[in-house]
């Protein structure tokens, strides 16, 4: 099937990139928007989480929002403060403003605005922000207003990593590339990127996606073009050297290359699809990002190379360095010769690198991701500094009595020395405030004691601290089925393409190694590190160090099926792609740490935490761990049962 596809995107270039063009443009003009379309709210707590029901039941009783949505830091007195609330209370949206806590000094006060329940948040958040706009004695805030200025933050961040990214890899591309190949992954980059966002703009019709997820479709989308086109060069290069002519070269570089590039794009499909396992907007956003655009990445490469490899042909021919490829191949020996010694340093290296991660303090996504020099970020600080933490309310019971039930209610909000407010619905509302931040550990004590506590009726928790520890309940929760599928899915993947189910458990093996390696930093340079955004960071290393798997294992494997010995076709293996790995890579981690570039926190930790795992896994693991595991077990590493090798057989997805 590759063969017949490169052999017709081959035989009509003109045509073929004719149909690319009108593609592209539909994309850009259909998905390009998408980011005005998606959602920049939370995305971090289960829906049918204890504290998301009690949420919503408070919701339905009052028809408004549990908290404030807006606040406003008014610099003055009670009248100003009062001026501010009724100026507030006016925006569309906003069912009631009040004036709140004084601070510490006296010389400030919080306006506490309260949105009608099912409004656009960003909409208001938007309207609060312009009535407020240009006054000095007035700072808007809030969780309304941060989830808006997160979104704007998004999109600046996008034009930011175009503008830093783009040039960089330009030049990188002409500098590994040559010539006129140095365009091919440019115009599949794009491609990608654009067909990904069209992809997402008809998956948001019918499931709300989170905006963040478009970081990662420019960074992975751009890295994996690379990957993808630089390989499919690399190998037509190879059989234009061989004296093919380009026609045949194309369809020996899709039988080889570009087979390896469609299980390459299935594993890192299936790894980030994972993601959708945890009911998490912002994971299964970016779960559903990840696998699209791994897919787009695959089918476009696939779609768009043999036509420009056809167009150019022997224009792409380069004299291939052989003494680069001698020097890979003396490095995988030298490695062969002491593979216990190598294996059991490198991976004792890599576990010490690890151990940090163990330690990682878990942080939620509040104001304080927003950047600063944003009102909603200026007034979170100010709240910690002037007010001690007033205005939040860290947690929040919705008891479920009837209104002839209030003694009891009252003798039950007693214990926490708060006072019940009656909803209607049989739904009372008691806020309980916790000392120190609102979710911090007294918060989150006092959220376990009231769960564990009995009482009289049906009572559940609601607030900043049970929204987090719900969500690292699930996460907990759904953790070892996410695991299972990911290490099924890539072992299914790596065993239809190797036939060996030794290979498969080795890969996982050395994957996880790299994860924790990769991720260690993230808990040396940052204080703390937001759950969701760890397993994303994970995910996306796991899947890219599944990728460039894939391609060392897949010329190995030709190799040793046409003959080669078992340490010798790893030789060649790595001699054959050692270059390639290591430009892809490169290039793949200015791609991913354009992340590093965004002004909000934890998508830099993203970029950090992939940029690092990709130069480990191409540098450390594929060039020391892998030859080295290959050589101590030696033709073992291609062992199969029997009933698993006939099926083999049968299934015909054997690597060409």
């Amino acid at each position: 099937m590759l063969q017949r596809l490169g052999q017709l995107s081959a035989k009509r270039p003109w045509r073929s990139l004719l149909v690319l063009l009108v593609f592209v443009v539909l994309a850009g003009v259909i998905g390009g928007p998408v980011a005005g379309r998606l959602d920049g709210g939370d995305g971090f707590t289960p829906a049918d989480a204890e504290s998301s029901l009690a949420t919503a039941q408070l919701e339905r009783a009052t028809r408004e929002e549990t908290s404030p949505g807006v606040i406003l830091l008014v610099r003055g007195d009670d009248a100003a403060a009062q001026a501010a609330a009724t100026e507030l209370a006016a925006v569309p949206g906003v069912a009631r403003a009040e004036p709140g806590p004084t601070s510490e000094n006296g010389d400030s006060r919080l306006v506490m605005g309260t949105l009608r329940a099912g409004v656009d948040d960003e909409l208001v958040a938007t309207d609060a922000l312009t009535a407020f706009e240009g006054r000095d004695d007035v700072v808007v805030g809030g969780g309304a207003v941060a989830g808006a200025q997160l979104g704007e933050t998004i999109s600046e961040d996008l034009a930011r990593a175009e503008l830093f990214a783009f040039p960089l890899l330009f030049l990188l591309s002409l500098l590994f590339f040559r010539g006129r190949a140095a365009f091919l992954p440019l115009v599949v980059g794009i491609t990608t990127v654009l067909g990904t966002f069209l992809v997402l703009s008809a998956v948001n019709l019918v499931y709300g996606l989170n905006v963040f997820a478009l970081n990662l479709v420019i960074g992975l989308g751009l890295g994996l073009a690379i990957d993808y086109t630089l390989f499919l060069v690399t190998r037509f290069r190879e059989e234009l050297a061989n004296g093919a002519e380009p026609q045949a070269a194309v369809r020996t570089t899709m039988n080889t290359a570009g087979k390896t590039i469609v299980f390459s794009a299935a594993t890192v499909a299936a790894a980030l699809g994972t993601l959708t396992l945890f009911p998490l907007g912002f994971a299964q956003s970016m779960g559903i990002a990840g696998a699209s655009v791994a897919v787009v990445a695959g089918v476009a490469s696939l779609l768009v190379s043999p036509a420009l490899l056809a167009l150019w042909g022997h224009k792409l021919a380069r004299k291939q360095s052989a003494a680069a490829d001698d020097r890979w191949h003396r490095i995988a020996h030298t490695v062969m010769r002491r593979p216990g010694a190598i294996a059991a340093v490198t991976a004792a290296v890599m576990l010490a690198v690890a151990l940090p991660a163990l330690t990682v303090n878990w942080t939620p996504v509040d104001a304080s991701a927003v950047p600063a020099g944003n009102s909603a970020r200026m007034l979170s600080d100010a709240t910690q500094a002037e007010f001690g933490g007033a205005g939040t309310t860290p947690v929040t019971m919705a008891v479920t009595a009837p209104e002839s039930a209030a003694d009891a209610v009252e003798t039950y909000a007693a214990r926490y020395d708060a006072q019940a407010q009656y909803l209607g619905s049989d739904t009372w509302a008691v806020n309980v405030e916790a000392p120190g931040d609102a979710v911090g550990e007294q918060a989150r004590a006092l959220v376990d004691e009231v769960r564990a506590d009995g009482a009289p009726f049906p009572v559940q928790v609601t607030g900043p601290a049970a929204e987090f520890i719900d969500q690292q309940a699930t996460i907990a929760g759904r953790l070892p089925l996410a695991l299972t599928a990911l290490a099924g899915l890539t072992f299914v993947l790596l065993w239809l393409m190797t036939g060996s189910i030794v290979l498969p458990l080795k890969a996982i093996v050395m994957n996880a190694l790299t994860v924790g390696a990769a991720l260690a930093p993230l808990v040396l340079l940052y204080d703390g590190v937001e759950p969701t955004n760890f397993l994303v960071a994970a995910a996306l290393i796991f899947a890219l160090s599944t990728d460039y798997g894939v391609f060392l294992l897949g010329r190995i494997k030709e190799a040793r099926d046409s003959g080669e010995s078992e340490r010798e076709a790893v030789a060649i293996g790595i001699a054959r792609t050692g270059r390639v790995v290591t430009a892809a890579a490169i290039l793949l981690a200015v791609a991913i740490g354009a992340f590093s570039t965004s002004a909000i926190p934890f998508i830099q930790q993203i970029g950090i935490a992939v940029a690092f795992g990709v130069l480990i896994d191409a540098f450390i693991v594929r060039s020391l761990l892998v030859p080295s595991l290959m050589a101590l077990l030696g033709k073992w590493n291609w062992w199969s049962p029997k009933p698993l090798r006939r099926l083999h057989g049968r299934v015909g997805l054997a690597h060409a």
